[in-house]
């Protein structure tokens, strides 16, 4: 995705300095619906998780049809091409690349085609097996056309089906063979499935339309449902099958071995604020983690800022607990998204501000105190810290609702290798010097977890400390270091 607040990226790489999203997925089985423009809704609503391509496919009840492309979603869909997806079933997506390069060939959903029909795909998350996976179906003489994991699940249950079984059968066949995060939406001419791994790292919710009969929406996020006026219903479990026909909507275990480990990083950044998590807004949380981040690091100041978006409602809940004022510093150009366009020597020098602006009257003179959600390589903190003092501010402390992020992701997360963290090779005081502030201070992992008021051992925070709940292989983990010397 286009992340959420960023001046620029580092000048030195395209890449920018925040962990990024991997996709959004919505599925929906509503006969009768115009199912594309409630996907294209869905989609809208999700363009957060991923803004390099979207696609949507639906089913007339034997045909797929299928529209995907490059771009953002209200670029890649307008009147005519929604009206050329009939049918009474859809799944969609919309994507940031973690696994294949950014291709149309690689936007999704990933249709493949079996004795049964056509199957399309859609899937957020990141296997850890995808090589040995393309492999073993490659021995099976299956064919690929993209260098996706998401497209080895989709041939994988190809497969399958073809061998004989049924979707469902031929499904849960294909998901013991994989290895890492998934949350799916499938599109059938049988019905809609929705998945998630053992762990649920990813989220996957279910909702309702008000609609008789009752009509069953799938989708990364509440956000989706609100959109489109579904009612949420519940989240799809870890190890969790729902499987939804014109019969209704069952549900299938198809793991006996869930270990529920959601990414924390969903409550904390990726996830819209308006989203649901853990039964309240994402909002509530984030206010959570700034008020405990004022208990555990306080410190004089006049006012409390926090750069924008997601960093915005802990900076609230920190004024809230501290009784510094808060005050809106940083200014957003919400309409700047990736530009390929390098700017000049003489603009980066002079200090080109493409995506926040200070506010010289609110920050001059004062001792500010700015709050973010997290520092991967510390580039855009520095940047911001230099025009908060270019506009006047006399003291400059920042402080950050999560601890550092020390360990690369593994699941569906782009993070930089471990050796481009700058808290997995600096000191807090080390990263305070080199991004210019006054102080630093990190929320604790005791409290980001404590803070979500549910079981501290049901989040995966490998992020944080290197524990990761599902085993990364060394050759995974090389290839994700080459990979990034590659493009640095």
């Amino acid at each position: 995705m286009i992340p959420n607040h960023s001046f620029e990226a580092d000048e030195h790489s395209s890449k920018p300095d925040k962990p990024e999203e991997a996709c959004g997925v919505f599925g929906i089985y509503a006969p009768g619906e115009d199912v594309a423009k409630l996907t294209y809704f869905g989609l809208y609503a999700l363009q957060h998780r991923g803004q390099e391509s979207a696609g949507i496919a639906t089913f007339d009840g034997v045909k797929v049809h299928l529209h995907k492309e490059m771009g953002l979603v209200s670029q890649v869909f307008n009147e005519s091409n929604l009206g050329h997806l009939p049918g009474n079933l859809a799944v969609g997506h919309t994507r940031y690349s973690t696994t294949g390069s950014s291709r149309v060939v690689n936007a999704q959903p990933v249709v493949v085609e079996t004795r049964l029909g056509s199957l399309a795909l859609a899937h957020n998350g990141n296997l850890v097996n995808t090589k040995e996976l393309r492999e073993e179906l490659l021995s099976r003489n299956c064919e690929f056309v993209s260098t996706t994991d998401s497209e080895a699940i989709a041939v994988a249950i190809g497969y399958e089906v073809d061998k004989g079984k049924d979707w469902l059968e031929a499904a849960i066949s294909a998901f013991a063979m994989c290895q890492g995060a998934f949350s799916l939406t499938i599109a059938t001419p049988a019905g809609v499935m929705g998945v998630r791994d053992p762990h649920g790292v990813r989220p996957l919710v279910i909702g309702t339309l008000p609609t008789t009969p009752v009509r069953y929406v799938l989708a990364s996020e509440t956000c989706a449902l609100d959109i489109i006026g579904a009612d949420f219903l519940r989240d799809v479990e870890p190890g969790e099958l729902v499987w939804i026909t014109e019969e209704g909507m069952a549900s299938f275990h198809w793991s006996q071995q869930q270990k529920r480990k959601l990414c924390v990083f969903e409550m904390i950044y990726f996830a819209r604020p308006d989203s649901i998590m853990e039964g309240e807004n994402l909002y509530t949380y984030r206010l959570r983690l700034g008020r405990l981040l004022a208990k555990e690091s306080p410190t004089d100041a006049d006012i409390v800022i926090g750069v924008p978006d997601s960093g915005i409602p802990a900076a609230i809940g920190f004024s809230q607990a501290s009784g510094i004022p808060y005050a809106e510093g940083l200014i957003k150009n919400r309409y700047v998204g990736r530009t390929f366009i390098q700017p000049t020597q003489a603009m980066r020098e002079s200090g080109i501000r493409m995506k926040l602006n200070p506010l010289r009257d609110v920050l001059e003179g004062k001792r500010v105190i700015i709050i973010d959600d997290s520092i991967v390589r510390g580039t855009t903190s520095r940047k911001i810290v230099k025009a908060l003092r270019d506009a006047g501010a006399t003291a400059v402390h920042m402080r950050i609702s999560s601890p550092p992020v020390t360990h690369p992701c593994f699941y569906g997360i782009d993070t930089d290798n471990q050796d481009q963290l700058i808290a997995a090779t600096k000191s807090v005081a080390e990263i305070g010097a080199q991004i210019g502030v006054d102080s630093l201070a990190f929320l604790s992992r005791e409290g980001m977890l404590t803070a979500t008021n549910e079981d501290t051992n049901s989040f995966c925070s490998a992020c944080f400390t290197g524990d990761y709940p599902i085993e990364i292989p060394e050759l995974v983990k090389r290839a994700k270091l080459i990979l990034e010397k590659a493009t640095t």
